[in-house]
């Protein structure tokens, strides 16, 4: 499928190290945004800081995306996740010193920013590995497995860090993981990519976007990442209004980032049989249901039970999507059809908690998830135009 493949085996037996290397930078962020959230309320900044802090999560992707996709295509794996592991450890050793609203802001501008470096050049790694369309859903069902796990650890061992060694404790954890991450990715082969002939990597990254199929996708991307932005605003703010403790609001997180690892599990299993538009459809339609819902679910156990739902949902999605940009997008610029992916769903992501923030200041808590039922429900018409287009060249 890829013509900057060394042998199979040079990389496949590198793969586990992958997954770990993204699961040890995710956790940086995933204890930043926790910690970080919990911070600001417990301190009386109100929900419109947490928005903010969540927005700043995403503003650093938006300048760094479509270079780190660049970036991967010329130069690989190691370097941009070098990079990326700089700017987390920079970030979460600015909270652990200073434990002020713009030392927390700063932590979460870096953190944001040392994934969009990483996470491109490890999906982009990861789809070396793969022969057909039936391996790229499989690869990127363990790849998309590095952030749920990430997600379904870190919330607990951060709100258990803050419940009993407070919060300098949670961003102690942040400075480690970083380093971890490097450990892991010096396992992995270091191979040149092959440079193409023809100029295709001077092209710009929009020249992508003459493509239908891929305008449409990343349409469809951005909807669905928007949804699980408003499940990550919205659970900290209810949890807390709800006087739950913050081992409880990890658990409720946890519960999401569970369900997501076990659907991600079932698409390994099954990836063959699986149609991957059909598969985005149906689960819009599940996490449409459950947006709706969510705010009557009753105390932890109900929230655990309507996140573990939203984690089915929304955990299908990444696998599907990364496994379609393949297919429409030429093998050489891989790179920066990821990018490109990462700066469309964070662009979003910057005005959606702010958004969110001071929609549920304005109305109530549960207000962006309805917003966001209602926008899954305009986003079945972009992707239907991605089954239309999907094979036009």
């Amino acid at each position: 499928m890829n013509s900057d493949r060394p042998p199979p085996t040079h990389l496949r037996h590198a793969f586990p190290w992958l997954v770990a290397t993204l699961i040890a930078v995710h956790a940086c962020m995933a204890v930043t945004r926790v910690a970080a959230s919990l911070w600001v309320l417990d301190h009386g900044h109100g929900e419109w800081a947490v928005g903010v802090l969540l927005s700043l999560f995403a503003v650093a992707p938006i300048v760094l995306s479509l270079w780190a996709g660049r970036l991967a295509d010329r130069h690989g794996f190691h370097r941009p996740v070098g990079m990326g592991v700089l700017l987390a450890s920079a970030g979460a050793l600015i909270a652990l010193a200073s434990q002020q609203l713009w030392a927390i802001g700063l932590s979460c501008l870096a953190s944001g920013g040392a994934i969009s470096l990483a996470a491109v050049a490890i999906q982009r790694e990861a789809g070396l590995m793969a022969d057909d369309a039936g391996d790229l859903k499989r690869v990127f069902s363990w790849v998309a497995l590095g952030p749920a796990l990430s997600n379904a650890i870190a919330p607990v061992a951060t709100g258990l860090l803050i419940d009993h060694a407070g919060y300098r404790s949670a961003f102690a954890l942040a400075v480690v993981l970083p380093a971890l991450s490097w450990a892991l990715a010096q396992k992995v082969p270091r191979h040149p990519p092959q440079q193409h002939a023809g100029g295709e990597k001077s092209r710009p990254a929009w020249d992508l976007l003459r493509a239908p199929a891929l305008r449409h996708l990343l349409l469809l991307n951005i909807a669905l990442s928007a949804c699980w932005d408003a499940h990550s605003f919205v659970v900290p703010v209810v949890g807390h209004a709800k006087g739950l403790s913050a081992a409880s609001i990890g658990l409720v997180l946890g519960s999401f980032a569970v369900a997501a690892t076990l659907v991600r599990l079932a698409i390994v299993r099954w990836a063959d049989d699986i149609d991957e538009l059909k598969a985005l459809r149906a689960a819009m339609l599940l996490a449409t249901g459950m947006l709706a819902v969510y705010a009557w679910l009753p105390g932890t156990a109900g929230l655990m039970f309507g996140s573990a739902v939203l984690g089915l949902a929304l955990g299908s999605v990444q696998p599907m999507v990364l496994a379609t940009l393949h297919q429409v997008t030429p093998p050489e610029r891989h790179g920066q059809a990821l990018g490109l992916r990462m700066l469309a769903t964070n662009g979003a992501t910057v005005a959606m908690p702010l958004g969110f923030g001071l929609l549920a200041a304005a109305s109530v808590a549960a207000a962006p998830l309805w917003l966001m039922a209602s926008v899954l429900v305009a986003a079945q018409w972009p992707a239907r135009q991605v089954r239309l287009h999907r094979l036009e060249p």
